[in-house]
């Protein structure tokens, strides 16, 4: 029997992951504006109000933030090794901007009742808009062969497309809809309950596990696509579902969350600096890294400027900015041969 590849793996880069990864729970769960009496729970005696904060707001921010952090991170590392490119990201070439635009139709023209209902109808929504903008990235890129700057200027023009139409649909929407639209486009976990949470793990864990699936045809699809259909990889289904299930991730993330840029760029450039371009390794490593950085980008947020609230979209653009750009930088200094 074949040995699994993350058991080949050095070991102690999977224990610092998962140190990490329980370092930022913790520290979630013991950081925030309300000071919980943790020498309360020696005694076994914490008060409700102790448990209300935990379990009610704090416990199910901590996990919608990490999964929407798996999510973007793997979708991030797919959507690379898709295009065979280092620079495709969600954000950057407009697949977040389209679920997002699609969401906040849903929000203003066709507001939903709320509950379980109206909550897989946003997810819905999202998915149809993050699809669509998928489909037209991946015909620029079979087109242009993956070339960086036409898939960045794809992006450019899509993003500006998706904020003039937010914007347009903010004039139109009452003061409810506009608190919630200039949070939401922002990023935030702050509507973090139990039933958002339950949603976004019945919708993003099947794709993540699928996305994973996918790891040894990404693999050979770094080779070229004659190559990996000469290995036994229909290339053409491989490039369907990573689309729709890409798609499917993203939606619900954006729907769940807003927007929140760059995680799925910055973590599998980490990841790779340690475990290369195996996507078998770089896909599950991705996740958890993304998880940790969204963990810990959401409690600088919701703690920097206590007892307000800064969008949690704001901390990941200011690392990722300058990180893409060097990213850029690097990537055209290399196409120039210099």
């Amino acid at each position: 029997m074949t040995q699994s590849p993350i058991l080949k793996a050095n070991a102690l880069p999977w224990l610092l992951l998962g140190g990490c990864l329980v370092l930022a729970f913790v520290l979630g769960m013991a950081t925030g504006s309300y000071a919980i009496q943790w020498v309360d729970f020696h005694d076994f005696s914490p008060t409700r109000q102790d448990w209300i904060v935990l379990w009610e707001i704090r416990l199910p921010r901590i996990l919608l933030s990490g999964i929407v952090g798996c999510i973007l991170a793997i979708a991030g590392a797919s959507l690379q090794g898709l295009f065979r490119n280092p620079l495709a990201d969600p954000g950057l070439i407009g697949i977040s901007s389209g679920a997002a635009l699609a969401v906040a139709i849903l929000i203003v023209v066709l507001p939903t009742s709320g509950g379980w209902m109206g909550l897989y109808g946003i997810s819905v929504a999202a998915f149809i808009g993050g699809l669509l903008t998928s489909y037209f990235i991946f015909r620029i890129g079979r087109r242009t062969s993956g070339n960086v700057l036409h898939l960045i200027l794809a992006g450019v023009a899509i993003n500006a497309i998706a904020a003039a139409g937010v914007g347009f649909l903010t004039y139109l929407s009452n003061d409810q809809q506009l608190r919630t639209l200039t949070f939401w486009t922002m990023g935030s976990f702050g509507g973090a309950l139990w039933p958002v949470v339950i949603v976004t793990l019945s919708l993003g864990i099947p794709a993540i596990l699928l996305l994973q699936r996918q790891a040894s045809a990404l693999n050979r699809l770094l080779l070229g696509e004659q190559e990996a259909a000469y290995l036994g990889t229909d290339v053409q289904i491989l490039k369907r579902n990573i689309i729709l299930l890409t798609s499917l991730a993203v939606g619900v993330a954006v729907a769940m969350s807003g927007i929140i840029g760059f995680v799925g760029l910055v973590v599998p450039h980490l990841v790779r600096l340690v475990w290369k371009a195996d996507h078998r390794v770089l896909l599950p490593a991705s996740a958890i890294l993304g998880a940790v950085l969204t963990i810990v980008a959401d409690t600088v947020a919701r703690t920097i400027v206590s007892p307000a609230e800064m969008p949690v979209g704001i901390i990941t653009s200011l690392v990722g900015g300058p990180f893409f750009l060097w990213l850029l930088y690097r990537s055209l200094h290399i196409e120039r041969g210099m």
